[in-house]
């Protein structure tokens, strides 16, 4: 019997399909986030867990020990909200950047933006490549 694959893996869904389940504003907006977040890894799209549009991966390992794989750079347009998946505790490690952003909320390791209107896209960028930095400097 084969191990069960783990919930965060990359998958063969086509991105155009995830894409396809975004409509009206939301759907321009995540075709512009596609294409920035591709220019700053510079990785061709993966669909991760059949809805995490992902660039790049890399492996991380937490101090207990336990490890896995995700995107060096991912988000996951929704019908409410764009989720924007960063390093742990993004937002008090660059409150600098997260001041200038616009309208958002932030968790631990995601970043929630209704919609890009009103949403600096130059601290989008610069908090992307901070981002896509800090996954480089891990073991691969």
């Amino acid at each position: 019997m084969s191990a069960k694959q783990p919930a965060m893996s990359p998958s063969d869904l086509p991105v155009s399909e995830v894409l396809d389940r975004v409509t009206g504003p939301r759907r321009a907006e995540a075709e512009e986030l596609l294409a920035m977040l591709g220019g700053i890894s510079g990785e061709r799209p993966v669909v991760w867990a059949n809805r995490i549009i992902g660039f790049g991966v890399f492996e991380y390992r937490y101090e207990s020990g336990r490890g896995g794989r995700a995107p060096r750079l991912a988000f996951a347009p929704g019908p409410t909200k764009h989720t924007i998946y960063l390093p742990e505790h993004f937002s008090e490690r660059w409150p600098d950047l997260m001041s200038r952003l616009g309208p958002h909320r932030a968790s631990k390791v995601c970043l929630y933006v209704t919609r890009l209107t009103g949403v600096d896209r130059s601290a989008l960028r610069e908090l992307l490549e901070r981002a896509h930095a800090d996954t480089r400097s891990q073991v691969s």
